[in-house]
């Protein structure tokens, strides 16, 4: 459900309030989990109700490992860890597209890709810097990496930001895009191609970005891992101007805060010609 407004949609401040769906639902579940089963591991042996230690069978008197403690600690951060996912999927990530495209120089008219483009987030913010162009996005629609990820509400939500006209959505895998060689200006994505596990399939889609890009066209990606690997094979298929944007620091940050498990990175790439 949208809230409309009225008024010209490249200058309102605020056309809609769409809803652009949890990033790793069952990731923030799985947090929630973990941190009741801490709580009740903490809970009990602060309540007396066992020792809080674990016994392994090692040797003649075993071994005991404290396990209260441990519980204590993921009481405390896995549910601060699901609720910043929660706010980076609601209000993070939105004001993270703005300052994306804003890396870019819009006239309007351009063909624009947005490469596992889940409800719209990247494809809708292309589009409200469009005038005769269009956005068009493609995805296989896995809601385990996307909650009520599906064509329907991605069109609902280029409806609620007043761009349906200037939007086209199509299912496609990102390893074989159904489009001709340079058949667009911009190539965006966000954190989607990490979901490509095997090396080779990331490079095939990395591969059909430079393909479909136009020379002198450009592609912004954003992604939680693998931006050295991206870096690499955007070279190799002649896009040789490939910049590291973003914090530095801030992205060093994530990594350390997620044990290595988040090593983001945006890449902005020039194909040559």
């Amino acid at each position: 459900m949208c809230t409309h407004f009225k008024g010209n949609p490249m200058t309102a401040p605020q056309l809609r309030r769409a809803n652009y769906g949890l990033d790793a639902p069952k990731v923030v579940r799985n947090l929630v989990l973990g941190a009741i089963a801490g709580l009740l591991l903490w809970g009990s042996a602060s309540l007396g109700l066992w020792s809080g230690q674990l016994l392994i069978p090692l040797g003649a008197d075993g071994l005991r490992i404290g396990v209260a403690d441990s519980g204590r600690f993921f009481a405390i951060v896995l549910p601060l860890t699901a609720l910043w996912m929660v706010w980076e999927s609601k209000v993070g990530k939105l004001r993270n597209r703005e300052k994306m495209l804003q890396r870019l120089t819009w006239t309007g008219k351009e063909q624009v890709l947005d490469l596992g483009c889940g409800r719209g987030l990247l494809m809708i913010g292309a589009a409200r810097r469009l005038t005769t162009g269009t956005a068009t996005g493609i995805d296989i629609w896995q809601t385990e990496d996307l909650s009520g990820n599906r064509p329907e509400a991605t069109l609902d939500n280029a409806r609620c930001e007043g761009v349906e006209a200037r939007v086209d959505i199509k299912t496609a895998d990102m390893r074989a895009l159904p489009f001709a060689d340079a058949s667009f200006d911009v190539v965006v994505s966000r954190a989607a191609i990490h979901n490509l596990y095997d090396a080779g399939d990331r490079a095939k889609a990395i591969g059909e970005v430079a393909r479909v890009l136009r020379p002198g066209g450009h592609a912004l990606i954003e992604d939680i891992r693998h931006g050295g690997e991206y870096e690499a094979s955007f070279m190799r298929n002649g896009c040789t101007h490939v910049e590291r944007i973003g914090s530095r620091i801030e992205a060093l940050l994530t990594t350390i805060i997620t044990f290595g498990s988040l090593r983001p990175a945006t890449l902005l790439v020039r194909k040559a010609g």
